[in-house]
């Protein structure tokens, strides 16, 4: 099983607002985002080039202000992740945040690659050998070197080594799906699902096939948040329900609406719940497949032990309907 497994999981709903947004802090404070979310302060793509400096100072006086009212209320605290440019980025925030830097869980590396990834890999072992505690990663995986099919399974390999360097490090794995569609002028409207671009969906399929036997993998984000009759939530449960038959776990999402969908579909049915439990608790000695909780289906421990510990664990953090 994948170590650290419940703390990868309590990802889920991995919130993104761009460090400029001077109000987060707020939102935050006064609980008015549905938990449970993580959040990301971007500084990459949702920046301008020439306000880059800003928004850094923007991000450090956020984090300065959560800590503050931490120390005066209690209110839920997501878990906070930084989305950087650079490596040199990461080590300026990390020395510039002081004392808040206690409410970073990690950063995220747009772009990961073969080429910038020992330079990430080295950044976050210089934070760790002087932090007290796990600070984390997780990189993004959305290079054009993926997309180009003579070099996929290559680049893909050579990631997975680079990143297997740092494996407790990494928390998530995450996945562009804008980015890969952007290559193939392709996007999806909010009847149809990333699985319905075809070269897309291979392509993740081939990053799931790498790396979700030892990693959490995340699934892409979904950019739809409105619509005249609420068809978006439509549209995100079902590609939900293909990211959870895949593989994936937890979504990169771009508005709050969308949290309290991502919630629901990280839930565990109670048919699935019951078959796990049974599953793990199963004799050793003996007949090792029986009939399921609800007896519709066969329960066989040797073949379904890893989708059982996932269950139960899944379970625990988002709860059974």
């Amino acid at each position: 099983m994948i170590e650290n497994i419940e703390l990868k999981y309590k990802v889920g709903a991995l919130l993104y607002s761009p460090a400029l947004n001077n109000k987060v802090a707020d939102s935050i404070i006064s609980e008015r985002i549905t938990r449970p979310y993580s959040l990301a302060l971007c500084l990459e793509d949702t920046i301008a080039d020439d306000s880059v400096e800003f928004a850094e100072k923007q991000l450090i006086s956020t984090l300065r202000k959560l800590l503050d009212a931490s120390r005066d209320k209690a209110f839920y605290m997501p878990m906070i992740f930084i989305r950087v440019r650079s490596c040199e980025q990461v080590l300026k925030l990390w020395k510039n945040m002081n004392d808040s830097s206690r409410l970073i869980t990690g950063f995220i590396f747009p772009k990961y690659s073969v080429g910038n990834a020992d330079s990430y890999n080295g950044a976050m072992r210089t934070i760790n050998s002087e932090a007290d505690r796990p600070v984390y990663m997780m990189p993004i995986l959305e290079s054009r070197d993926i997309v180009e099919y003579s070099t996929r399974h290559t680049v893909l390999s050579d990631l997975k080594n680079k990143i297997d360097s740092v494996k407790d490090l990494v928390l998530n794995i995450r996945v562009g799906g804008n980015d890969f569609s952007n290559e193939f002028a392709a996007r999806r409207h909010y009847d149809e699902t990333i699985y319905d671009i075809l070269p897309v969906s291979q392509l993740l399929g081939d990053i799931l096939t790498v790396f979700s036997r030892e990693y959490v993998v995340s699934g892409p984000v979904w950019e739809f948040f409105s619509s005249d009759n609420e068809e978006w939530k439509h549209g995100l449960r079902n590609e939900l329900k293909l990211d959870k038959v895949n593989g994936f776990i937890g979504k990169t999402v771009i508005h709050p609406k969308q949290i309290s969908v991502v919630n629901e579909a990280l839930k565990v049915s109670h048919k699935d719940y019951e078959d796990a439990k049974i599953i793990l608790d199963w004799d050793e000695t003996g007949l090792q497949v029986g009939k399921s909780f609800a007896g519709e289906r066969m329960n066989e421990v040797k073949t379904h032990i890893n989708w059982a510990y996932k269950t139960i664990t899944l379970a625990e953090i988002y709860g059974v309907n």
